[in-house]
């Protein structure tokens, strides 16, 4: 055994690809992260370098000048990034998605026009859903677009949007009642807007203003911000797919994918963690030799890695779930479940092996316990994931009686 969260089956390609990425991930990021973070300083040159690799492009189809690799090479090259720095991997998330719904929902004329410069990472996507006041009710946002002969006009308060102030093209959903009368589902009178914008912050375009980055426990140096619109307005070929009615659908699909994204998220960040586990307990001396040597240490260190090999076997999974063509709601949600809990024990496992020492800064640990929680919540709370899980075992196992 050489370490932990192998995936079987892969191609020469695919193998090639995620060793890139181990390698710069070793080498770029891991000796800069913690740094970065403390600053809470946007990693420019990390994120040029992604760009040289064509990561920005990895699921972009190659006719728009992507790699066309599959959900499962992409959530492993995530799980390499999560694993240097959790930040990073969100950055490449949100633009993935963006992508991704383009790809599936958008018109010729939108995949044209914007994939080949998303492949390159010239354009730099992020996806709104969440507002101040609704949590994990989508159907209940206010925010809306309203027709006004060719444009649309959009006004509303988003909340929680990565890559806020460095993206340039942010996927938004809205209401919209535009053929939707009154009494119509509230998920099926929601459409997704392509807003472009400026990168920055302040007034990015007339009637778009991104405020600020919000201050977080974690997950520093991405920018994390709101989006105000007052009286945007945008044309009516900005309709994700041309037609109004489907956002909800288009967004559903974007964050099932995101759902794999974020189980590879905490599958790196409780490798990272196991391994400055392992390597401290093996360095750390009481009562006459390494601490790795005591029984209850070992305890932990094999319940650690035990949760690291199945919380990747379950993103595995639900990665190759989907790229069949089959739904995977439910093995997404399992493993985003799975993953985020998981991460947080097998991080705060390490931090108690570090003991006193794992709540100075100048240890890494420090880092990935203030950054596990985001995952508890990101995608969709466990809370969330449950509901799902639930609902569809009850497709599955329907009592015949």
């Amino acid at each position: 055994m050489t370490r932990l969260a192998q995936t079987s089956g892969l191609t020469d390609v695919q193998q090639e690809i995620v060793s890139t990425v181990r390698d710069f991930v070793d080498k770029e990021i891991i000796p800069v992260a913690t740094g970065l973070e403390h600053r809470d300083e946007y990693p420019t040159e990390i994120v040029e370098g992604l760009k040289e690799l064509g990561l920005f492009g990895l699921m972009i189809p190659e006719e728009y000048g992507g790699l066309g690799e599959s959900l499962l090479t992409y959530a492993l090259c995530v799980e390499e990034i999560a694993r240097g720095w959790m930040s990073v991997s969100g950055i490449i998330n949100t633009h993935f998605i963006v992508a991704y719904m383009l790809k599936q929902h958008g018109t010729q004329e939108q995949k044209d026009t914007f994939l080949p410069r998303m492949a390159l990472g010239e354009v730099r996507g992020a996806f709104s859903m969440s507002e101040p006041g609704l949590g994990s009710d989508v159907s209940a946002i206010t925010s809306k677009g309203v027709r006004d002969g060719e444009e649309y006009v959009l006004d509303g308060q988003k909340m929680w949007l990565t890559n806020g102030g460095t993206s340039t093209l942010v996927a938004v959903l809205c209401r919209s009642d535009e053929g939707h009368p009154e009494g119509t589902a509230p998920h099926k009178s929601m459409t997704t807007f392509l807003v472009e914008k400026e990168p920055g912050f302040g007034e990015v375009r007339p009637g778009l203003t991104i405020p600020g980055k919000i201050d977080k426990m974690g997950y520093k140096g991405v920018d994390t911000t709101e989006l105000i619109m007052d009286g945007l307005r945008i044309p009516a070929n900005r309709v994700l797919g041309g037609i109004t009615g489907r956002g909800f659908y288009q967004m559903m699909d974007g964050v099932e994918v995101g759902r794999v994204n974020v189980a590879a998220r905490g599958c790196g960040v409780a490798q990272r963690a196991f391994e400055l586990g392992v390597s401290y307990a093996q360095q750390r001396q009481t009562f006459g030799k390494p601490i790795a040597q005591h029984q209850a240490i070992q305890f932990k260190l094999a319940e650690m890695a035990t949760k690291v090999e199945a919380a990747h076997a379950m993103m595995v999974n639900a990665a190759r779930k989907k790229d069949s063509g089959e739904r995977n709601d439910l093995e997404a949600g399992m493993a985003k479940y799975l993953a985020s809990e998981y991460c947080k024990e097998v991080v705060e496992d390490a931090f108690r092996i570090h003991g006193g020492y794992g709540f100075s800064k100048e240890y890494e640990i420090e880092r990935l316990y203030r950054e596990a929680p985001m995952l508890l919540i990101g995608e969709g709370t466990a809370e969330i994931q449950k509901m799902i899980i639930g609902r569809r075992l009850l497709e599955e196992y329907r009592f015949q009686g």
